[in-house]
């Protein structure tokens, strides 16, 4: 006769056979699990998973308090939230080729076979491990998050309800209050609430052939965080409609605007877009949370000579600081860390934003509207004359614009604003392409500043790697092309190993946060002579160059060696 792990706790005197047989026939009568009424009679939790890793021959996983936190995401897909339920089993993620699985009850021969079809279907082989029923029940709450609470909405998609789970306000850019009581309206406010709280940028709600993809997009990456059915689809966009004023009825066309919504107690703003696609409207949301404050330029990255030619910059009286990048490269947020240190109450400080991202006490702060003739050009216009001694411009995007800036900087003013361009030296063909004459730009333009946001290092996390090989070889040949003597410096010190981001329950994926890359190219003398004889990027690249400025890869290398980026994420940027 086999032994069970029962008789291996009634030999260990954990329990005696007449209590045991009491709890069963209570397990049977009312439909308890038997290991939840052992651990109530007072049975020590390792003792039943020891007793059954004995029987079973399955090892044991000892889940560390926050471990089932790094459990990743994607793990969840393998095993449907009710088969896991069902059958007392979850993921525990991937090592060397395995899927990793807990089980409570080692022993259940119809979850061996659910077992064989999810290997046979992700066509990865299977390790088990025995987990205790309380790291389980733990695990299960994993389900319960954004899957969870967005199935039960899901539920009800056909019912009425009568109140909200969670207290989501949502606002137009009227003060009135629209609190709906459908399902529709609980699924998009639980979306939004999982976004905030998870620290996403961006949430993408795209319809495919299948289902709508909901996607977060977390330190620059994206990740699919939810599956809809796709008769969903056209009421979350509808529901999206209502809360921004758009036209419900028109999807041939991209549409934008914006609401506010009062999430977990934080006002928050959110700017929308819909774009049309051949399988339905695609949505990409901004999160705009204005009480998370302006960060520092230290905190954005920036360090060493590039601190000390913005530090400087800012000191002017008059000219154009100008940011470039990407959209997403973290413009903004540099513009608002130059403001914060501007901010004073001898100077009069004027921004046009769309939209206004951080509030900034002290500052006339504008939010235009296309939509109604407030362009940043109707706005600069009248900005010069509320006599402004600091003006930001969110965006210079036209000719129009850029023309009336330079002419804002040549008149005594400071202005600060940003343009889309890959680099610091492409911002002068890029003013001479919108119309600015070659000789107005070394009069006007103080500093150019190009940027990348690169993932930040966990403190907590990062793994040390060996400094050799193919990744030295890489890392030496950048180092060369770098000015003289910052090569000098860094041959002398070169560290023996870098850091990579390592899991850990603090930080789940290694890293936390981003941190910027910057390349800045000053005005000089020389560059005068450049705009106005041969603005080629030929020859503004070689006088980057005189100037030692660094390179937005340069300044990541340095950042690689400091041990606060890892080097993939690097080569993944630049």
């Amino acid at each position: 006769m086999t032994k069970t792990y029962l008789d291996i706790l009634i030999e260990k005197k954990a329990i005696s056979v007449k209590n045991l047989r009491l709890l069963q026939k209570r397990s049977e009568a009312e439909k308890m699990p038997l290991d939840a009424l052992l651990i109530e009679a007072g049975v020590a939790e390792n003792a039943i998973i020891e007793a059954k890793s004995a029987t079973s021959g399955f090892p044991i996983r000892q889940l560390m308090p926050g471990e089932i936190e790094t459990i990743p995401d994607q793990a969840f897909k393998a095993i449907p939230e009710e088969s896991a339920a069902h059958y007392q089993m979850a993921p525990l993620g991937q090592k060397n080729g395995y899927m990793e699985i807990g089980m409570v009850n080692p022993d259940d021969i119809a979850a061996h076979e659910a077992l064989k079809f999810i290997s046979a279907q992700t066509d990865m082989p299977i390790r088990i491990y025995i987990i205790a029923p309380s790291a389980f029940a733990d695990i299960l709450k994993r389900y319960g998050s954004l899957t969870g609470e967005v199935g039960k909405a899901l539920g009800e998609f056909k019912k009425e309800y009568e109140s909200l789970s969670e207290t989501v306000r949502i606002e137009r850019e009227q003060p009135a209050v629209i609190i709906e009581d459908a399902p529709i309206t609980k699924m998009f406010a639980v979306i939004l609430r999982h976004a905030v709280e998870g620290r996403a940028s961006d949430v993408h709600i795209e319809p495919t052939r299948e289902n709508v993809r909901v996607r977060f997009r977390v330190d620059g990456a994206l990740h699919t965080s939810l599956l809809l059915p796709p008769q969903v689809h056209s009421a979350i966009v509808t529901r999206i409609k209502v809360l921004t004023s758009l036209k419900i009825d028109e999807t041939r066309i991209p549409q934008d605007g914006r609401f506010h919504a009062e999430i977990v107690g934080r006002a928050i703003d959110f700017r929308v877009s819909t774009f049309p696609t051949a399988l339905g409207e695609k949505v990409a949301v901004r999160i705009l949370d204005p009480t998370t404050g302006v960060t520092s330029l230290d905190d954005l990255g920036i360090e060493g000579d590039n601190l000390d030619k913005i530090r400087a910059a800012i000191r002017r009286p008059y000219g154009m600081i100008l940011i470039t990048g990407p959209t997403g490269s973290g413009k903004s947020t540099t513009l608002y860390a130059l403001l914060n240190i501007l901010n004073d109450e001898k100077v009069n400080i004027v921004s046009l934003e769309d939209p206004v991202e951080y509030y900034i006490s002290g500052i006339s702060q504008s939010h235009v509207r296309a939509e109604i003739g407030y362009t940043f050009a109707t706005g600069l216009r009248h900005i010069l004359r509320q006599d402004p001694d600091i003006i930001m411009v969110g965006e210079i995007r036209d000719k129009e614009t850029a023309a009336l800036a330079v002419h804002a900087a040549l008149t005594g003013h400071l202005v600060l604003s940003t343009l889309h361009t890959n680099n610091a030296v492409g911002v002068i063909p890029r003013l001479i392409d919108m119309g600015v004459d070659p000789f107005l730009i070394p009069a006007t333009l103080i500093l150019a500043v190009a940027q990348r946001l690169v993932r930040r290092l966990c403190p907590d996390s990062r793994g040390e790697v060996p400094l050799d090989g193919a990744m030295k070889e890489t890392l030496m040949s950048d180092i060369r092309t770098m000015p003289d003597a910052v090569q000098k410096n860094l041959m002398a010190a070169l560290p023996p190993a870098i850091y990579e981001p390592q899991v850990s329950a603090s930080c789940p994926k290694g890293t936390r946060g981003r941190i910027g890359l910057f390349e800045m190219l000053a005005m000089t003398p020389e560059l005068e002579k450049i705009i106005i004889t041969a603005p080629s990027e030929a020859n503004i690249i070689a006088e980057a160059k005189r100037q030692a400025m660094l390179s937005l890869r340069h300044d990541g290398i340095l950042k690689v060696l400091h041990g606060k980026i890892g080097f993939e994420d690097l080569l993944e940027t630049t």
